[in-house]
């Protein structure tokens, strides 16, 4: 008595499934909308890697005005070197990061393009509507027996995780960007590039002629004295020449902590979501197809 209401169900059941099968892989398709999603992400990694590019130069000028000033021994030229060298290495760090994010997502957008193929399409229509055919008979008490049931469960497992896997693990991490991440993004990026502007306008001046020509020192004496653009135009008095160093260390540390927040934001994207997505589709149709065998 209690198998009636799963075996009036079982039918109507697979009829869905084949029909929902058939439609996403032929007429409502998600590669289009995944896509989408991906060429966002791009263009997001893409412009946070010409703006660490930036950042990079902006901190390496500097560095290389200082140590043209090295042979004047005079220890206050090293500290602004000493303060952005692991930022530094931290920006080319962040660089090669946004790349390979830039590169994740472009080999995403081949690998859904590979699996929108109609011949992938073709072969996952096909085990589908044979699974469901064996399904129909055996829900009829018609059993197969054999390895071929058992080994056509498995190719139908295989084929679904190749056509629509990648797309939906796109959307699903997509959708975790936008709900929690997007705002981080934005802020992350805007505050990195007014990093580097500022960065910009702190660098210290390059030294035209030679290291060791005369005068040098002195124009290095008058940068480190004058005030820096930050409301202190009309003070009457100049600020130490710790004041400036002190702006470098606050912008630095500013950046150094967006460009790690950016990281995470793109870590998440491009690696943890996506796996966890597959991971529970993975979880679902092992379940799903373990109880149907």
């Amino acid at each position: 008595m209690d198998a009636m209401p799963v075996d009036r169900w079982r039918r109507p059941l697979l009829i869905a499934f084949a029909l929902a099968v058939l439609a996403g892989a032929w007429w409502l398709t998600p590669d289009a909308a995944a896509e989408r999603r991906v060429d966002a992400g791009l263009q997001r990694a893409l412009a946070s890697f010409a703006t660490g590019r930036v950042l990079d130069a902006v901190v390496s000028a500097a560095q290389g005005t200082e140590l043209s000033l090295q042979p004047l021994g005079v220890g206050v030229t090293l500290a602004p070197g000493e303060a952005l060298d692991p930022v530094n290495d931290l920006i080319e760090q962040f660089c090669g990061l946004m790349l390979a994010a830039s590169v994740a997502f472009g080999v995403q957008k081949l690998l859904i393009a590979a699996g929108a193929h109609w011949v992938l399409s073709a072969l996952t229509s096909v085990a589908v509507v044979a699974w469901v055919a064996w399904r129909w008979r055996a829900a009829s008490g018609d059993r197969p027996q054999g390895v071929l049931p058992g080994l056509l469960t498995r190719v139908v497992v295989v084929l679904l995780l190749l056509r629509f896997a990648l797309p939906l693990a796109v959307l699903g991490a997509d959708a975790g960007f936008r709900a929690f991440m997007a705002d981080d993004y934005a802020g992350g990026q805007r505050a990195l590039e007014a990093s580097a502007g500022r960065l910009r306008e702190l660098a210290p001046p390059a030294a035209e002629p030679a290291a060791n020509e005369p005068g040098t020192l002195e124009r290095l004496k008058r940068w480190w004295s004058q005030p820096a653009a930050s409301g202190n135009e009309g003070r009457p008095e100049a600020p130490p020449p710790e004041s400036r160093l002190e702006q470098w260390q606050r912008v630095a540390n500013d950046a150094v902590r967006h460009v790690v927040g950016l990281i995470v934001v793109f870590a998440m994207q491009t690696l943890v979501l996506p796996l966890v997505t597959l991971w529970v589709l993975l979880a679902l149709l092992k379940r799903a197809f373990g109880e149907a065998r």
